[in-house]
């Protein structure tokens, strides 16, 4: 049979990327990988349909060879298709180098115990030098784009293994200089670069034989590969980060390395060479050049930054904005060393002048945006991480970056932060348009009162006010130091708690994360406001939310007297519940006569019997416990088990006892005797328990539709050494199968916890199933028998089958295992068996003389699906009985 056709394979690969884990289960997917590597020699495909196949080994390389000794074989297989590949122009030479790149990478046998390994990179590296070029890899057409690959192929396999082509650093600086493609030997060498100057000062080696070492290959032609870079050290070096290291990993690692005169000769060479060849890279490759040589010159001894300033020159007015993050992140490693004031001023004036452009996507908006927040100065105020603007960014030249209500909420909130780190260093008042006095804190002040009555619409969208807590926050963090901008903003919050009190989750949310500051003040201006509202206005709920976050020992008598107020409207169990938890938050105040007084009321007058008992509660702790010892009470900790048993609605026993938990099998379960009693099949089921068990509950589940649902059964208290009687488990099949019941157990252990556990399957054999006929009356078996056997043809279906007797004999066989269902007996000679199968199926057996070896049975049903059960089950019995 040969290679599957085009049609065939795009099938089975739109199969396997609609769900690649189903379809490797299935058994179509057991040979894929396979089938891929062997038809990529087949010359039935076309180049086309085998690049799709090379495409879908570099995008799931683990689930075609999961293990590693399958990934090596693959990418042996695919060095073996490269080679056997015909001189003339292909378009399999490049997939094929990175689909073997990708599966050695992924499947982890890149090493040097690996053969494929010690294959492929001699062979990428004299592709990306040009020496194996020409010798059957193609015409010259394919050199350049053959380079390039090799060469990205190699950037792939040192950022998985830092340091893998440390002894390469000479070679591939030779190489910038000849012809090829520049930009991926131009971030190949950068990352060999960057990683060499961090191992070298880890090591403290030199760096001189490394910079100028035109070959290392050795006598055999192999070349010398560091594969011991990452297992001597602890911490494995990183290809690019997100951000530059602190200055004390700076000090801690580059810092350490210092080079002679003539490695910081050649050592500026490679990195000049390689930043004046920079302009011929596309936007995202010259800054992740700037990333990598920024990242290993940053600290080095005896490297002025004044390399890069050539760059900066050409790029301090792009408008790319992966350049303009790459200026930054080098403005945030060298400052004023490599960026003069001069340099900082455009910096910031490009930044604020582009921020305003109206025809800025909101993503690009937010950018800029974001680099203002967080600008690298060259000279900062303040301790370090302290939030700031730069000194040359006044207000002034952020007169236009000043936000609106009219923005969208992300852009608002930039520029609203913005304006508060602006206000921090604002210590007096500008003269604005029309003659008008108006510092910058009144224009926030107004910007939030605009932002609250937004969110105290009644009915507003959920977002308006979302957004007012989020401005609200942000305000308290950056302006925590200035009360003529807090004192506002506490009386703002507390008069849109008093237009909307359902925002009190939002109100409880924001206490939970501001400071003392604004937190203080807040909590008391909202309980004056709660405490003064009425209970009347279908707000009672969020009231109440509102005082178990503001509730303290300060002015307990007014809000016990909203309290007080409160009780007569709290009808139901969520108001009765809530008004018990702000309670509980003045019992851990310390509580007061007050207190227990309104704790009687509500124990004798609320409705339901559980907030009655927790009223009752509390007034006994409150009436009987000192200050820290009603505090531990009503703590979470579980330290005092004697309060936590009395208190179990309260801590975490409470939650753990009403929490399922999974436990070990503490019992176990089994089929005993089978029975043919009842109109339907059913199973005997035996269980023990290691330990007393109560409220034991067994669940049953049958995978697939053959039987019908099964309910559960109960068992109130299960001990050890004291069995219960035997369950009775009633099966209701939907076809005569055998299954597999899968068992599930809930029950409670002595010291009250609820706990689950599965328990083993259990088997439902064929012969469980089996139900015997009406019993005929009698000397009617046989012509019952034989009408039962005409009535199976000719829609049914008859079969032969010889039975193995055991030493026994016959009579014994019958005996053990047929005799309810037999109708007519001759013994020893012959017997016929009627079965009945659930739902309406029957099996017959006619079993002749017995010979010295086994005993002829015939058979017939009229449901052809139970024949080769029934036979299975006859072959079966000799060695049961």
């Amino acid at each position: 049979m040969g290679p599957p056709s085009r049609e065939a394979w795009t099938q089975r690969l739109g199969a396997f990327r609609a769900s690649p884990s189903t379809f490797m289960a299935s058994p179509e997917g057991e040979g894929l990988g396979r089938d891929l590597l062997s038809d990529l020699r087949s010359e039935k495909l076309s180049e086309q349909t085998k690049v799709s196949l090379l495409a879908l080994s570099v995008e799931f390389p683990t689930q075609l060879w999961p293990d590693a000794s399958a990934a090596e074989a693959a990418a042996t297989s695919l060095l073996d298709t490269l080679v056997l590949l015909a001189p003339r122009p292909s378009a399999l030479r490049r997939p094929l180098l990175l689909a073997a790149t990708t599966v050695l990478v992924a499947g982890g046998t890149l090493g040097p115990a690996s053969a494929a390994s010690g294959r492929l990179l001699p062979l990428l590296l004299g592709l990306a030098s040009g020496r194996d070029l020409g010798r059957g890899f193609g015409p010259a057409s394919e050199q350049r784009p053959l380079q390039a690959t090799a060469c990205e192929c190699l950037r792939e396999l040192e950022s998985c293994q830092p340091g893998l082509l440390r002894g390469q650093l000479g070679l591939l600086r030779g190489l910038l200089g000849r012809e090829g493609p520049v930009q991926p030997l131009s971030l190949l060498l950068a990352l060999v670069l960057r990683n060499v100057l961090v191992a070298q000062a880890r090591a403290g080696t030199s760096l001189l034989s490394l910079l100028t070492t035109g070959d290392s290959s050795t006598r055999d032609g192999s070349h010398r590969w560091d594969w011991t870079r990452l297992e001597e050290k602890d911490a494995p070096l990183q290809p690019q980060a997100p951000s530059w290291p602190a200055a004390e990993e700076g000090e801690q690692g580059l810092a350490g390395l210092e080079p002679s005169p003539e490695e910081a000769r050649e050592l500026r060479a490679t990195v000049a060479q390689l930043l004046d060849d920079a302009y011929l890279l596309t936007p995202v490759a010259q800054a992740q050049l700037l990333w990598l040589l920024g990242w290993g010159l940053r600290g080095l001894r005896g490297q002025p930054p004044a390399l890069f300033k050539p760059q900066l020159v050409r790029l301090l007015s792009t408008a790319q904005l992966t350049l303009l993050h790459a200026v930054l992140a080098l403005k945030a490693a060298f400052g004023e060393a490599l960026f003069t004031a001069q340099d900082e001023a455009l910096l910031l004036h490009r930044l604020t002048m582009a921020a305003q452009h109206p025809a800025l996507p909101p993503t690009t908006h937010l950018f800029y945006l974001h680099c203002l927040l967080s600008f690298p100065e060259n000279w900062p105020l303040g301790s370090s991480g302290e939030e700031a603007t730069p000194l040359l960014l006044g207000p002034q030249l952020c007169q236009g970056l000043l936000p609106n209500l009219l923005l969208d909420p992300a852009a608002l909130l930039a520029r609203l932060h913005l304006l508060c780190l602006l206000c921090a260093d604002d210590s007096g008042e500008e003269e604005q348009e029309g003659g008008r006095v108006q510092s910058l804190q009144c224009f926030l002040e107004e910007l939030l009162a605009g932002l609250r009555q937004r969110a105290a619409l009644a009915g507003g969208p959920r977002a308006s006010a979302t957004l007012c807590f989020q401005a609200s926050y942000l305000v308290a963090r950056c302006l925590a130091g200035k009360p003529a901008v807090l004192t506002p903003l506490t009386h703002g919050l507390a008069q849109l708690y008093q237009a909307r009190p359902t925002l009190a989750p939002h109100f409880v949310d924001l206490l939970d994360q501001v400071g003392p500051e604004l937190g203080e003040p807040l909590r008391v201006v909202l309980r004056q406001e709660v405490v003064l509202g009425s209970v009347q206005d279908g707000a009672l709920r969020w009231h109440l939310q509102m005082l178990v976050k503001v509730a303290d020992g300060d002015a307990q008598s007014s809000t016990l007297r909203f309290l007080q107020a409160a009780a007569a409207h709290c009808t139901d169990w969520g108001l009765q519940q809530a008004l018990l938890r702000v309670c509980r938050t003045l019992l851990q105040a310390g509580g007061g006569g007050g207190l227990a007084d309104l704790l009687q009321v509500l124990a004798e007058q609320l409705e339901d019997p559980d907030a009655r008992d927790h009223a009752r509660l509390y007034y006994l702790l409150l009436a009987h416990l000192s200050g820290p010892k009603l505090g531990a009470a009503l703590g979470p900790s579980l330290a005092a088990p004697a309060l936590a048993s009395s208190l179990v609605a309260e801590n975490q026993g409470f939650a753990a006892a009403l929490t399922v938990q999974e436990a070990p099998a503490l019992l176990s379960l089994s089929v005993g005797p089978r029975t043919v009693e009842g109109p339907g099949p059913v199973l005997q089921l035996l269980v023990e328990a290691l330990q007393p068990l109560y409220t034991l509950e067994l669940r049953f589940h049958v995978e697939g539709q053959v039987y019908e649902p099964l309910g559960p059964m109960h068992v109130p208290c299960l001990r050890p050494g004291r069995p219960v009687g035997t369950l009775r488990l009633q099966l209701q099949p939907r076809r005569p199968a055998p299954a597999r019941l899968h068992v599930h157990a809930l029950y409670t252990t002595p010291d009250g916890r609820t706990c689950h556990t599965r328990l083993p399957p259990l088997p439902v054999n064929f012969e469980d199933l089996f139900l015997p006929f009406p019993v005929p009356p009698e000397g009617a078996g046989p012509a019952f028998f034989e009408e039962l056997w005409a009535s199976c043809l000719p829609a049914g279906a008859e079969s032969r089958v010889w039975c193995q007797l055991g030493p026994q004999g016959l009579e014994a066989l019958v005996s053990h295992h047929l005799e309810p269902f037999v109708v007519v007996a001759q013994p020893p000679t012959s017997y016929c068996v009627a079965i009945r199968l659930p739902p309406a199926s029957r099996l017959l057996l006619r079993l002749g003389s017995p010979q010295e070896d086994g005993v002829p049975v015939a058979l017939r049903t009229d449901d052809w699906a139970v024949l080769p059960l029934a036979g299975d089950y006859l072959r079966g019995l000799s060695a049961a009985g």
